[in-house]
């Protein structure tokens, strides 16, 4: 598979690349600029894919699965790796990988580990200004003034670009925040208890083999060694003690950011049930081969064949039964000890939220004299709001000409003479229709009806009475 980077640049920007550019530094900053700019890209995507653990040429070449995922491996054989047909090696790479230094982009490996404080606290103010305020032509003619630069006030020593003094291993700073990042997510996805944030040496490799790698592998001892420092160091997010690793809050005090005996302890239990997880499932893997062999064995009838499988299988279940036992034993041990760790942390923070609260009710505003004495105030304050709300009303009617002297049963007596006077048109009306429909009703004689029982198109009118 070819490298993007590579195959996606035309030949006459690749001749371009390839070329000797170190001099465009002073003449041409802008294009020196995209040019290290694209190596550095070119660069992590070689390291990121394992490419560079591989023997060939970037083009038509296979991604392998590579030995290191973070630290670049600059040296004569990259040189060759790089080569392209037509166009060569590359003539700047150690003015590249220089340039990239000092904008703390790669670090070599050695310098890398012996830091003490963080690599983000060690970037200069000039550096700073002018990468993310100013920008790079302010910079340009700062190393121009001999302020900045290799060659500057501020500036590192001369290093030799020719040669062989650009050589070595350079830690990549943007993968290794990024495998960083995606452990630190993993790690949020894992944690349910105390062991869930101890890992040793090895767990560590296997376990977050896969933020560098999809297939799974586990981490090489050197990116390890390099996450560890890394998130250790300049992220915050775990301590590491002689073979012990233990995730923290990044904002954890520093009595938390300490590997306890209890953690020891924690850890070694926590091993010892993953090692007795994989006893388990060898012993049963060779009692499920051990079953098979006598099966055929005896499809062969080959007895004496079958019985020895049997007899192994026998053997190697006694085993599994004592091994179940102590893993249950084990899992039992590491379920109470994680209990009582945290019981430990609630109790921390039962304490924390005991001594908050006393600090907020020691207030001189919440002792009981100054409280009787606030709601005092408040109730008086509100007093004289109602007094002040009932003048303004009775003024407010007195500007307008109504009085509000009015008797409230008065009114109630009005209003059930007028339910009452109301109630009494209603059984009028009601008298008076009903009369008027039996005043209306039409009444007929027997002497009225026809004989044969038919009725006449006569009509009476109905008796007075």
């Amino acid at each position: 598979m070819e490298l993007d980077t590579f195959s996606s640049t035309s030949t006459t920007r690749l001749q371009a690349l390839y070329s000797d550019f170190s001099r465009q530094k002073t003449s041409n900053p802008a294009s020196y600029q995209a040019n290290v700019e694209w190596w550095r890209k070119a660069l992590e995507t070689i390291v990121s894919s394992g490419f560079q653990d591989e023997h060939g040429s970037v083009y038509g070449k296979k991604q392998g699965s590579g030995k290191s995922r973070l630290v670049l491996h600059a040296n004569a054989t990259l040189l060759d790796q790089v080569k392209i047909p037509r166009v060569g090696k590359p003539l700047a790479l150690g003015a590249v990988l220089s340039e990239l230094h000092a904008s703390h982009s790669f670090y070599p490996l050695a310098e890398f580990t012996s830091l003490k404080s963080s690599i983000y606290s060690t970037h200069s103010l000039p550096i700073r200004i002018a990468s993310y305020v100013v920008g790079k032509p302010l910079w340009w003619a700062l190393e121009q003034m001999g302020i900045v630069g290799e060659e500057g006030i501020l500036g590192s020593s001369t290093r030799d670009h020719k040669g062989t003094a650009w050589h070595g291993d350079y830690v990549i700073i943007a993968l290794a925040a990024k495998a960083a990042e995606t452990i630190q997510e993993m790690q949020r996805d894992i944690v349910a208890g105390p062991a869930d944030s101890l890992y040793s040496f090895e767990s560590f490799r296997k376990t977050f083999g896969v933020s560098l790698d999809t297939s799974g592998a586990p981490l090489s001892e050197l990116d390890a060694k390099v996450l560890l420092k890394f998130m250790e160091r300049d992220r915050g997010v775990l301590v590491y003690d002689n073979d012990v690793i233990k995730f923290v809050d990044e904002d954890a005090p520093a009595e938390d950011r300490i590997v306890t005996p209890v953690d020891r302890g924690i850890l070694e239990l926590k091993s010892a049930v993953q090692n007795m997880h994989t006893q388990v499932n060898s012993l049963q893997e060779k009692i499920d081969q051990c079953t098979r062999q006598a099966s055929e064995a005896l499809q062969k009838e080959r007895k004496p064949l079958a019985l020895s499988y049997i007899r192994s299988r026998k053997t190697l279940q006694e085993v599994l039964s004592k091994r179940l036992g102590s893993l249950a034993t084990l899992e039992s041990t590491l379920v109470t000890v994680e209990t009582a760790a945290g019981d430990v942390e609630i109790m921390k923070s039962y304490e924390s939220s005991t001594a908050t609260l006393k600090s907020i009710l020691s207030h001189p505003s919440l002792q009981r004299e100054n409280v009787d004495k606030t709601m005092e105030a408040l109730a008086e304050a509100n007093a004289d709001a109602r007094e002040i709300d009932d003048a303004v009303r009775v003024g407010a009617d007195v500007a307008l000409g109504v009085e509000n002297n009015v008797d409230e049963s008065e009114l109630e007596a009005e209003w059930a003479e007028m339910v009452k006077q109301l109630g009494k048109e209603k059984e009028e009306e009601e008298s008076q229709a009903e009369r008027k429909k039996l005043g209306a009703a039409e009444l007929r004689t027997p002497q009225e009806l026809p004989q044969d029982g038919r009725k006449t198109p006569e009509k009476v009118s109905a008796l007075s009475t």
